[in-house]
């Protein structure tokens, strides 16, 4: 469990590259468009590079094909629907508050649990207490929430908003099924790979859009996408997916592990002070991200 926690945290650092990016692309130009469907398009390569070297690509082909709909499917969800509206979310809302609000994403994983009853590996028990301090992380959301609210307009305040909330629910939920779809057969860097090659088309689609709308990407989206995709796609990803992979036949401490991401929050917040020069959170965002952090604690002290 402890190896895992530390993976955890290890990938919320990089995560917060996913924030502060795509905040810096929105800032130079960059369609939203370009700066979701780059990351994943980049992955791919990297990732099938690195299996290739291996000689495990075969086996990811082999459960692709076993399942195919549902591998299209979840992947679309856990990284189509989770990536895409963080990438339009950015246009409206700073990158903290993005972060802080994508950690509804650890009461998502929680409030999920019992749809997964069917999974022999994972018990459908609803981790009540696990709820409990993962509802603190959730007040701590509210109270970010409710101080950018009194900052900006009541349409860019949704838009900025419920993109996130969406993207919160896909991710967990397109993680687990396809763990699910797995079974122990592939290694997490085989089943981060699958679900990548199976989002390509939605990501296409979205680089379509993004040609019509405002042509190709500059040189420094693409230059920047390929760091989302070095440090977020593919190094968070893997530590994070690897932590989740440990624990997965216990709800408990995989409801523990996905809220060691409220890391995110803290890291972006010191990226934005240093590199966009982004004000200091007032008192209730202060308050907010204590008990974000407090609540993430207190689910790793509980195990």
């Amino acid at each position: 469990m402890r190896k895992a926690l530390i993976l955890g945290i290890i990938a919320s650092f990089f995560f917060s590259f996913t924030f502060l990016l795509n905040r810096q692309m929105h800032l130079t130009g960059g369609a939203w468009e370009w700066s979701a469907s780059l990351r994943y398009i980049f992955m791919l390569p990297i990732i099938f590079l690195i299996l290739k070297s291996k000689k495990q690509t075969s086996a990811v082909y082999h459960e692709i094909r076993r399942q195919p709909i549902k591998w299209f499917l979840f992947s679309t969800i856990g990284f189509g629907f989770f990536y895409a509206p963080l990438c339009f979310a950015s246009i409206y809302s700073p990158s903290w508050l993005i972060a802080g609000t994508w950690q509804i994403t650890i009461v998502a994983g929680v409030i999920m649990t019992p749809l997964f009853s069917q999974n022999k590996n994972i018990s459908g028990r609803f981790p009540t207490k696990v709820l409990f301090f993962s509802s603190m992380i959730l007040l701590g959301v509210l109270l970010i929430q409710f101080e950018e609210a009194t900052k900006m307009s009541l349409f860019h305040f949704i838009t900025g908003s419920m993109p996130v909330l969406f993207a919160a629910f896909a991710y967990p939920f397109g993680n687990r099924k396809t763990i699910q779809l797995c079974s122990n057969r592939l290694t997490t860097l085989q089943r981060i790979y699958g679900m990548t090659l199976c989002s390509l088309p939605f990501f296409a689609s979205i680089s379509f859009l993004g040609i019509i709308k405002s042509g190709l990407p500059s040189h420094s989206q693409v230059i920047q996408s390929l760091a989302v995709a070095i440090f977020s796609g593919v190094l968070a990803t893997l530590l994070f997916f690897k932590a989740t992979d440990l624990v997965s036949n216990s709800p408990h401490k995989l409801a523990i592990i996905e809220a060691t991401q409220s890391g995110e929050v803290i890291f972006t917040l010191l990226g934005s002070i240093l590199i966009f020069k982004d004000s200091i959170p007032g008192l209730f965002g202060i308050l907010g991200i204590l008990l974000i952090v407090l609540g993430m604690f207190c689910n790793c002290y509980k195990e």
